[in-house]
C-alpha cells in the first residue's frame, strides 16, 4: 500500500482544515516545501497536495509552492481548482505527477474523458462524500449524486485512480470509514486511495489488511495524524510494506 502524506496549502502556507471548513484552520508550516522535505527524508516517494484556495475559488492559486515541492524530486498528486484543461496543463508543467479532478468530474463526464484520453494515468478523480453523497467546490455544496455511482462512471471512462474521502471522518482523528472504503473499492476496477480519519498506526494496519482482501485499495492519505504526532510517517511507511 502506498502512503500519501498530505500537504494542504492555503495562502501559501501548510495548513489543515477540520472537515474542510475554512474557519477551522490550523497553520503548521509557513513553507510547504519544508514539510515536504521532511516527508521525503522519512522515506516517502509521494505527497498529496491540495490547493485549498483553488478548491474554494475554482482555480489554482499556489502552483509556485507546488513547483517548489516537485523540485525536491517528490511525486506530487495535486488537487484543488483543477477545473479546466489549461489548469491541468499548468499543473503538469509545474512538475505534478498526477492531477486530481474533483468538482468538474461530478459535473462533466466528457471533461474527464477528454483528459484521460490526453493524459492517461496522470489524471485521477477525487470523490468526496458526505453520507454517501458527492460534495463539491471545497465541500461547500453537496450534490444529489451517490459516491459509488460517480465512481462507476469514472471507472467506465478509464480513470486509473480514484481518491475517496469520507468527509465525516476527515481531520477528526476518529479512524477511517473502513466499510465505505471497502464498498468503493469493490465497486470499481480503478485503484482506490482512501482518505479521511487515520488517527493512529493501527488505522494504517487495518487499511493494509483490507487491501490484502481488496487488491485495488492502493493507498491511503494521511494528514492531521502526522502533524499532531499521533503517528510518524516512517512508521506508517514501514507498516505499509508488511
Amino acid at each position: 500500500m502506498t502512503i500519501y502524506p498530505a500537504i494542504d496549502i492555503k495562502g501559501g502556507r501548510c495548513v489543515r482544515l477540520t472537515q474542510g471548513r475554512a474557519d477551522q484552520e490550523t497553520v503548521y508550516f509557513e513553507n510547504p516545501a519544508e514539510v515536504a522535505a521532511l516527508f521525503q527524508a522519512a522515506g516517502s516517494a509521494w505527497v498529496h497536495v491540495v490547493d485549498l484556495d483553488g478548491a474554494f475559488t475554482g482555480e489554482p492559486r499556489n502552483l509556485a509552492k507546488v513547483a517548489d515541492i516537485a523540485a525536491l524530486g517528490l511525486k506530487v498528486q495535486l488537487g484543488g481548482g483543477m477545473r479546466t484543461r489549461a489548469t491541468v496543463e499548468q499543473a503538469l508543467a509545474a512538475g505534478v505527477s498526477r492531477v486530481v479532478i474533483g468538482t468538474r468530474a461530478a459535473e462533466s463526464d466528457a471533461f474527464v474523458g477528454d483528459l484521460v484520453q490526453a493524459f492517461g494515468p496522470k489524471i485521477a478523480v477525487g470523490i468526496d462524500a458526505k453520507n454517501g453523497q458527492v460534495a463539491v467546490k471545497g465541500w461547500v455544496d453537496t450534490t444529489g449524486t451517490g459516491a459509488v455511482a460517480l465512481a462507476r462512471r469514472m471507472d467506465t471512462l478509464g480513470v486509473a485512480t480514484l481518491i475517496y474521502t469520507d468527509i465525516g471522518t476527515d481531520g477528526m482523528l476518529t479512524g477511517p470509514n473502513l466499510a465505505a472504503q471497502e464498498t468503493m473499492a469493490a465497486a470499481v476496477k480503478a485503484q482506490v486511495i482512501a482518505s479521511g480519519g487515520v488517527a493512529q498506526l493501527s488505522d494504517v494496519t487495518a487499511l493494509c489488511a483490507l487491501a490484502a482482501r481488496q487488491a485495488n485499495l492502493h493507498g491511503v492519505i494521511i494528514g492531521k495524524a502526522i502533524y499532531e504526532k499521533r503517528l510518524t510517517l516512517a512508521d506508517a511507511l514501514r507498516a505499509a510494506l508488511v
